[in-house]
């Protein structure tokens, strides 16, 4: 799962950025991870609360426990786990506990693995003040990493994630899809070809 990719981690890489909300002095590397990587290790790690994940740049910003705010530059071969299922980086939200696994490479800091403790979704609510409903006939599932596509009525091949925590009926549904059922669901898009599970109708 950390293999390598072909563009390489160096590329990927970037320095750590010091966000520091309303602080005057923000400080150097050193100051920001000195703690965490112990001076001259080359990993260690980073507890606290996803404020922002930018998949332009891709870097998940971090609160940490202290308060200090932290970027960090991840890639495709970043790992987030939760609840002992694998996630994509982008399933994170503002609000998630987690604690993040971090390496030096190059003067930069990069993240290997995402272990969640708490969702950001913990309250377990099923609105639907913020998602859209959507339809159509289920082509694959993969059980095992949470997902499953579907062809829907209006807007062709759309990935299906799963969120952290859904409700016990939720998952059994989703365990028990088969291809070629037809489904309906509230949803909240990721992007244009991708969205996560609000809930099943």
């Amino acid at each position: 799962m950390i293999a390598i990719n072909r563009f390489g981690r160096t590329a990927l890489a970037v320095a750590m950025i010091a966000t520091a909300t309303g602080c005057a002095n923000t400080g150097g590397l050193g100051e920001i991870l000195g703690s965490v990587l112990g001076g001259g290790s080359q990993s260690g790690q980073v507890t606290g609360t996803v404020q922002s994940v930018d998949t332009r740049n891709m870097i998940v910003n971090i609160r940490q426990t202290n308060g200090q705010n932290v970027a960090l530059t991840y890639d495709n071969q970043t790992q987030v786990v939760y609840q002992n299922r694998n996630y994509a980086i982008t399933d994170l939200e503002a609000g998630d506990q987690v604690t993040a696994t971090v390496q030096s490479v190059n003067n930069g800091y990069y993240v290997t693995r995402v272990d969640v403790s708490a969702s950001a979704n913990t309250t377990g609510s099923t609105g639907t003040a913020n998602s859209q409903a959507m339809a159509g006939t289920v082509r694959q599932v993969d059980v095992n990493n949470g997902w499953f596509t579907l062809n829907s009525t209006n807007q062709g091949t759309i990935t299906v994630t799963m969120p952290y925590n859904p409700t016990r009926a939720d998952l059994t549904k989703f365990q028990n899809l088969r291809s070629g059922d037809y489904v309906s669901m509230y949803v909240t898009y990721l992007n244009s070809t991708r969205v996560e599970l609000v809930r099943f109708n």
